[in-house]
């Protein structure tokens, strides 16, 4: 028995690890629902590049806002798929809504800095709102939102809302992948605890920032050559001295990112490597070996289990199935409880090393990838 404790207990450390780093978010049901007075403009920005599947549903959420004071900036980033023509036909019904088209992608600037910059330019709000056009938003976000920064005196705030997962992939590898970035940077207040630059992250899928701010320190011009631009944009404005805070809003914010394992693959996998060299500028060998290791790791740590556990059974290496299974069993456990926390079966978490496994390929792949970006028929090199 003391051989199976002693097996489990590097796995047992490291869900502790999550668990504890998970503790002390805070909700952004925690802000008051009524419209200040006077309510400043919001510009609400949306950039989308062949986004047809998913532009009305995002637009009709904006236009259902309670909040009094919005205008709508659409820029159709060259789609291929008719988003223009359905963005268009929004805003034939609703004078708030404007659509745009910026010009042919600049030399140097991945296309979402360029699309967020060009509704930038064009927006006359107080207060800038940049949301990807896959979102869905309460009635009650943007004036909870609103709200929240004024409370916390923010500069720049965003919010971790819910991710929809309809596939057996996305349900499958998306908590894992969220679980990842979890222990990394932990909880909100964590988050906006820390004095770290390195520390700081926004999730882009729903960014609400100062005008004054944003154009203080460089705006997305900033971050234009940074794959993940929401990230590096929460880090320049900390370094700018700007108050960055993040909150929870799963009741306001719900994402479908992906649809499909291809899309999973190609999504993840232009962010992952490329946004952690972004995110810690470690220099060239840092680059080549330490970040591909704090990548893989994660993936790495809970398939030994389950691997061992297999290639003992099959007779490939010296028994120690017991203690491997052990561990297994314990993971699938702790993977069980995370799954629902999605609002998944638990069932999913007999899985994970299904789940791991792409994972793991999403994150090599990335890496052998290196600085070659690709994304909806664009190809960049970062850094």
């Amino acid at each position: 028995m003391a051989d199976i404790g002693l097996a489990l207990l590097p796995w047992i450390i490291g869900a502790f690890v999550v668990v504890w780093r998970a503790r002390g978010s805070r909700h952004l049901d925690a802000e008051s629902d009524a419209a200040p007075s006077p309510a400043p403009l919001v510009t609400v920005i949306v950039p989308a590049r062949d986004e047809a599947r998913n532009i009305a549903r995002c637009l009709g959420s904006v236009m259902a806002s309670d909040y009094p004071a919005l205008e709508i900036i659409v820029v159709d980033d060259h789609s291929t798929d008719g988003t223009g023509d359905l963005a268009c036909s929004v805003a034939a019904d609703d004078p708030r809504v404007r659509v745009t088209v910026p010009p042919p992608l600049a030399e140097g600037w991945f296309g979402k800095s360029w699309a967020c910059a060009h509704g930038a330019r064009d927006a006359r709000g107080e207060l800038l709102m940049f949301i990807d056009a896959d979102t869905s938003l309460s009635r009650d976000l943007v004036v909870r939102l609103v709200n929240a920064l004024r409370t916390r005196d923010a500069d720049m705030i965003s919010i971790g809302g819910r991710q929809e997962l309809g596939s057996f992939w996305e349900r499958l590898v998306q908590p894992q992948v969220f679980t990842m970035i979890l222990a990394r940077f932990g909880s909100t207040e964590r988050v906006n605890r820390s004095r770290r630059a390195a520390d700081k992250i926004a999730n882009g899928q729903c960014i609400l920032v100062r005008r004054e701010a944003y154009d203080q320190v460089g705006g997305h011009a900033a971050v234009r050559d940074k794959v993940a631009e929401d990230l590096m944009l929460a880090q320049a404005f900390f370094r700018a001295g700007r108050q960055v805070s993040l909150v929870l809003g799963i009741p306001q914010l719900s994402t479908r990112m992906y649809t499909s394992l291809g899309e999973l693959v190609r999504g993840w996998g232009k962010n992952i490597y490329a946004g952690a060299v972004d995110a810690l500028p470690l220099g060239r060998v840092g680059r080549m070996v330490l970040i591909p290791i704090l990548l893989l790791a994660p993936a790495v740590f809970v398939l030994i289990p389950p691997t061992l556990t297999v290639l003992s059974l099959a007779g490939v290496i010296a028994p120690s199935a017991i203690p491997a299974a052990a561990a297994t069993v314990l993971l699938m456990a702790m993977w069980a409880v995370i799954y629902r926390a999605f609002d998944l079966s638990p069932a999913y978490g007999v899985l994970y090393p299904l789940g791991a496994a792409v994972l793991l390929y999403i994150v090599a792949r990335a890496i052998a990838r290196g600085r070659q970006v690709a994304w909806k028929g664009r190809s960049y090199r970062a850094w």
